[in-house]
């Protein structure tokens, strides 16, 4: 009996945190779950950010390339933040304290965390090869953070690991399953077999939305097909962790170049 009630109560209190945590995705209007406060997400994140730079010290800001990654990720923070205002979104980014870095390491890669923490590898930059690919890639990560998929995918984790009573718990003062969950999630300097690949869904929309950030941004999106050509030009034996954690294929180049009609309609080059 008193399992019974138990479980009862844990499917409540499930259904209750579905209930009251749906939010919607901004440009598409999905609705997603998002359990854990992005107050919480954007605690943790700093934590492990601060630690990834203490094991990989940012290049100087004298270095031209990272001028550049600075110069295009503000002009692409400035873009989103207009996108959501507009939108009346702009709560979205309640607590960000955007952050560009360059980390000298060959690895092709590029993150966002929640609070707008943004790491771009020396690596990606062989591969972009331009500054408009560049805010392809910094617009797509932005993107991810702006909609919130890491939280909605840690959410999932949550609820098949944590299930009833728990469920309350992980969700609440950084618990170490959450903790543990994030970290699996976000991946930050570990290895490739311990993150959780974004879904299909989350990619198309981090394409779309990141394209209209870099095209608000001054960036020509045209250049985004072409960088993702690039990209699957680097598989074979060891695909890029870029690659692995963000799929790049045939569907993804004709789904961008379908949606570059829309993009094009914010694109004002820069200056």
């Amino acid at each position: 009996m008193r399992a019974t009630k138990t479980l009862r109560h844990g499917l409540i209190v499930a259904l209750l945190a579905l209930a009251f945590s749906c939010s919607k995705v901004p440009l598409t209007g999905r609705r997603q779950v998002s359990l854990l406060p992005e107050s919480e997400l954007i605690s943790l994140s700093l934590g492990e950010y601060q630690g990834f730079l203490k094991q990989h010290p940012a290049l100087q800001a004298s270095d031209e390339r990272t001028a550049m990654v600075k110069r295009c990720g503000l002009r692409i923070q400035n873009a989103a933040t207009a996108y959501l205002k507009k939108h009346k979104l702009g709560k979205r980014v309640d607590g960000y304290k955007w952050e560009f870095n360059l980390v000298d390491d060959k690895t092709v890669n590029a993150w966002c965390m929640p609070g707008g923490k943004v790491v771009v590898y020396t690596g990606l930059l062989e591969v972009t090869q331009n500054e408009n690919a560049l805010a392809v890639v910094m617009g797509h990560e932005i993107a991810h953070a702006i909609a919130r998929h890491g939280n909605e995918r840690m959410s999932q984790q949550l609820m098949v690991q944590a299930g009833g009573v728990a469920l309350q718990v992980a969700i609440s003062n950084q618990s170490t399953l959450t903790k543990g969950i994030f970290e699996q999630a976000y991946g930050i300097g570990a290895s490739i077999g311990l993150i959780l690949p974004y879904s299909r869904l989350h990619e198309t929309e981090a394409d779309k939305l990141g394209l209209v950030f870099a095209a608000m941004a001054g960036y020509d999106p045209r250049e985004a097909p072409r960088f993702w050509q690039r990209m699957a030009s680097q598989g074979g034996s060891k695909a890029p962790v870029l690659l692995s954690t963000h799929p790049s294929n045939e569907q993804r180049i004709r789904d961008l170049n379908a949606f570059m009609p829309e993009a094009m309609k914010v694109y004002k080059p820069n200056s």
